[in-house]
Formats: structure tokens, C-alpha cells, sequence
């Protein structure tokens, strides 16, 4: 069935799983409550998904795949573009779900989500016929050439900080490829994802190539990781359920790609452009309340610029508007749920026990209008290299500060995590830009910016971060696999036995 949600007027939104190509109900008729943490009032109630459903799905995307995979590229493209062009046209509808299901700012979601979804989604459009192989170079009277085929059945796993976007991100690149998904979006943000469904349909995308499956990770996810009809597992989310994703997918050896947790290093050189490193490393952690595995949640800071850099930075933290996400004004929403918000006050208290100043936040905010919701203040505080709030992922709107002498020590710094997805710096010096950002280990690096992504980038991480990428030709390569046909043309082959 579908619903109306009360922040978008007459906008009738899915709430079933959409599998073979129609919304169904689930086949246990569970339920899944999705709340708005502005205030945390339901949304709607959306199917669950348990193993029957995640069953229908994946047979109904191996019946597909044949139709996909042997579709002509440049027909799969030309349907990707399609559905860009209708994401685009309903991106107001999707930017207010995501909103009020995420509580990310609606000038965020109507400006970059959006606008990032319609992008990935067109990108992909035109890499779909652009999947080459190659002719490799063999003795004389043999022809071998090297295709990239398809990887099959792929399982997707979406995860609450950024749903609408992540939907594109995996969905793009494996339908250009010709593989067929089963996507399970997180429990606590579906709608956006499912009203892409709703756009798949109409744009004529043929039946069971993409089917969606809200549900549980420790039922759906599980039961989709551990499916013997999935070819590949695509995640992401925390390092600890991709840990049991690996063991998970054992069963039938299947592909694996993760992007996992992260603890980037944002490094502030004595020479940086104080402004611009201050405005850019508040973007850094404090965009989308902190919720982004690539936040800039390490604020390295040279001990010569140290006090002036903090003076501004904690001024702005201060004065970040913090409201209902629906309002264009508001710059910080409420966090995503209620059980996250608890996680990271417990971190605060971590902090306090480690012995930590706080410069600013580290609580619930005052105002009235915001305690039935999901909020906390944009946090500042000092920390140590080896303290635990250095060294696991808090992911919400809190930095910690730590003061560096020189480049081999803030390099030292940079590495001493087990994370290694994205890192930054900011420094006048070419040179220095150049030679730190080839010293950090991460996947992902950015001088005199921090957290810019583009389509045409590969986005991953090293170490407990995952391994295999996102975005750009590189994704491609995840969604394939290179076969090798070696052909007879003129050899002579003298016989190997002798009668």
C-alpha cells in the first residue's frame, strides 16, 4: 500500500517491498515503524523483509539477469538516463522524505543530495557501453581477447547517513555493468530508497532488475550475505557488521565489497589559509551532523596557529543554527535516531573519564522546541593520539583536537588508526601537499578542502575501512569479471601424445 507523509502533502509514498518488478506485502505481513527523529513521531510502517521475502527477490533477479545482462549496453544506459531525468523531476519530493527520515537539512538534501543522485545516476548512464576489454598479446595462430562480464546477482546493503545518495552510488554502477540487485536498504531510512522504486517502474526498467527489501540487518542483511542465488555482497556501513558480512558470504564464496568505518585525519599546517581551513574542516565534521564514515572527526592542528585556528573554529561550531531539518534556515539537524544519539553522549562521557577539555557542545541542546527529537550541540574537544576517541569512529557532530609539532609527527598521528579512509590537509606548500598526501594511508585524500566527492572519483578505504570501490571506471571492475577466450586461428599444434 502506500501512505501519505504529513511532511510532503499529497505525496503517496510505497511502503511495500518491491520485488519482481511490483510492491508486495511481505509474506510474514511485518512491519518496520520509521520515525521522524525531529521529533521522533512515525512516518509510516514499511514491509519487513525475513528470508521468504529476500527468497522472491533473488529469484526474481536471477530471472532477470539474462534479459539485463544481454540487453545492448547502450540500451541499459539510455534507461539509467531515463531514470535520472525522473529522479531529477521528483528530486523536491525525495529531498523532503530524506529530510524528515534522516533529519538531514533540507537545504542539504534539496542542494547536494539530490543534485549527487541525478549526477551518479547520469555518470553511470554514460559508462555503460564504455565496459571494455582488451586483445592480449599471445604466440602467433592463437587469438586472445578479454571480455568483462557481468558478476550476476548482486546484494546490496544501504546504510541510514546518506540513503538516497548511497542508492545511486550502488545501484549505478552495477545495473550499467548488466548485473540484477537485490537492494536492502537500512531499516530506519527506506522511504527515499523506495520511492526510487517507485521511478524504476515507471521508467521501464524490466522486472526483478532491481528489487527492494527493507528489513532487519541481523535478518534480511544476514540472510542476503549468507544467499547461495547472490553472486556478490555490496556494503556499507560499520566495520564491525562488515566483519560478519565476510563470514557471512563464506558459504557460497561469493564477491565481497565493503566501505566501512572511518577516522579521518584533517591536518592543519602552520602555512594554511586560516579561514578557508577553518570553514572547510567545520564543513568536514559537522555536515550531516557528523554522520558520514569519511567526517574529518581528527582536527590535527600545527601548535603555531593552534590557538588562533581554535578561537574561530569553536566561534563558528557556536553559532551553526540548529532547528527542525525542514526549515531552509536550519544548517544542523537532529541525528538519525534516538539509539545513535545515546551512542554519542556516551562518547562525550568517554571523553570527560579520558580527560578531555570541552570547548563547546558536548550536550543536548537547550532549546524547548528540540527535546523531543534527536539533537545534540556541535562538539569541540581536546583529545590524545592513543584515547579512545581517537581511535573509534564516534560518528556524530564531535572533533577532537590534537596539537603537532611538525609534518613527521602530524603524519605519525594521521596513521596511528586502524581506519584508512579519507584524510585531509591544508598547507600553502605544494610540495608539502604533494608528499603528506602520498604519506597518509587512505584511500582518500584531500589538500585545501575536505569530504568533496564526484562521481567520477573512486571513493574507498583501506585497512578496517573495506576494500573495493565506489564511483568512478573503478566501480565498474567491481561489477565485473574478466574472461579470457583464447582462440585456434592457424596454429599447427603438433600432437602432445605420440600413438
Amino acid at each position: 500500500m502506500s501512505v501519505q507523509i504529513d511532511a510532503k502533502p499529497g505525496l503517496d509514498i510505497e511502503t511495500r517491498l518491491f520485488i519482481g518488478g511490483d510492491f508486495v506485502d511481505s509474506v510474514e505481513g511485518a512491519r518496520i515503524p520509521v520515525t521522524n527523529p525531529h521529533d521522533n513521531s512515525i512516518l509510516a510502517e514499511v514491509s519487513e523483509a525475513r528470508p521468504a521475502d529476500i527468497d522472491r527477490a533473488v529469484e526474481a533477479a536471477r530471472k532477470a539477469f539474462p534479459v539485463w545482462s544481454r540487453m545492448g549496453a547502450a540500451e541499459r544506459g539510455r534507461l539509467l538516463a531515463k531514470l535520472a531525468d525522473a529522479i531529477e523531476a521528483d528530486s523536491e519530493n525525495l529531498a523532503r522524505l530524506e529530510t524528515v527520515d534522516t533529519g538531514h537539512p533540507i537545504r542539504d538534501t534539496r542542494g547536494l543530495d539530490a543534485p549527487r543522485t541525478v549526477a551518479t545516476f547520469r555518470y553511470f548512464a554514460g559508462l555503460a557501453d564504455k565496459v571494455d576489454g582488451r586483445i592480449a598479446q599471445v604466440e602467433p595462430g592463437f587469438f586472445n581477447y578479454i571480455t568483462r562480464e557481468p558478476v550476476g546477482v548482486v546484494g546490496q546493503i544501504v546504510p541510514w547517513n546518506f540513503p538516497l545518495m548511497f542508492t545511486s552510488w550502488k545501484l549505478g554502477p552495477a545495473l550499467a555493468a548488466g548485473n540484477t540487485v537485490v537492494m536492502k536498504p537500512a531499516e530506519l531510512t527506506p522511504l527515499t530508497t523506495l520511492r526510487v522504486a517507485q521511478l524504476i517502474a515507471r521508467v521501464g526498467i524490466p522486472a526483478g532488475v532491481v528489487n527492494i527489501v527493507p528489513g532487519y540487518g541481523n535478518v534480511a542483511g544476514q540472510y542476503l550475505a549468507e544467499h547461495p542465488g547472490v553472486d556478490k555482497i555490496a556494503f556499507t556501513g560499520s566495520t564491525l557488521t562488515g566483519r560478519k558480512i565476510v563470514q557471512a558470504s563464506a558459504g557460497n564464496l561469493k564477491r565481497v565489497q565493503l566501505e566501512l568505518g572511518g577516522k579521518g585525519a584533517n591536518i592543519v599546517f602552520e602555512d594554511a589559509i586560516l579561514e578557508a581551513a577553518v570553514n572547510g574542516s567545520a564543513f568536514g565534521i559537522f555536515h550531516n551532523q557528523g554522520q558520514a564514515c569519511i567526517a574529518g572527526s581528527r582536527l590535527l592542528l600545527h601548535e603555531k596557529i593552534a590557538d588562533q585556528f581554535l578561537e574561530r573554529f569553536v566561534a563558528l561550531a557556536k553559532s551553526i543554527r540548529i532547528g527542525n531539518p525542514l526549515d531552509q534556515t536550519t544548517e544542523m539537524g537532529p541525528l538519525t535516531s534516538t539509539g545513535h544519539r545515546e551512542r554519542v553522549l556516551r562518547y562525550i562521557e568517554v571523553a570527560k573519564e579520558q580527560g578531555s577539555s570541552i570547548f563547546t557542545g558536548g550536550k543536548v541542546p537547550a532549546d524547548s522546541a528540540l527535546q523531543a527529537g534527536c539533537y545534540i550541540e556541535p562538539t569541540v574537544v581536546t583529545a590524545n593520539p592513543g584515547d579512545r576517541i581517537c581511535q573509534e569512529e564516534v560518528f556524530g557532530p564531535f572533533v577532537s583536537i590534537t596539537r603537532f609539532k611538525d609534518e613527521a609527527e602530524a603524519i605519525r598521528i594521521a596513521n596511528s588508526t586502524e581506519y584508512g579512509l579519507g584524510g585531509g590537509l591544508w598547507t600553502r606548500d605544494l610540495q608539502r601537499g604533494h608528499r603528506v598526501a602520498s604519506a597518509i594511508r587512505s584511500g582518500m585524500v584531500w589538500v585545501n578542502t575536505y569530504k568533496r566527492v564526484s562521481p567520477t572519483s573512486p571513493f574507498g578505504g583501506v585497512g578496517m575501512s573495506g576494500y573495493g570501490r565506489d564511483l568512478g571506471p573503478e566501480s565498474l571492475h567491481e561489477y565485473t569479471y574478466p574472461k579470457s577466450v583464447m582462440m585456434n586461428i592457424d596454429a599447427q599444434v603438433p600432437p602432445y601424445y605420440k600413438r
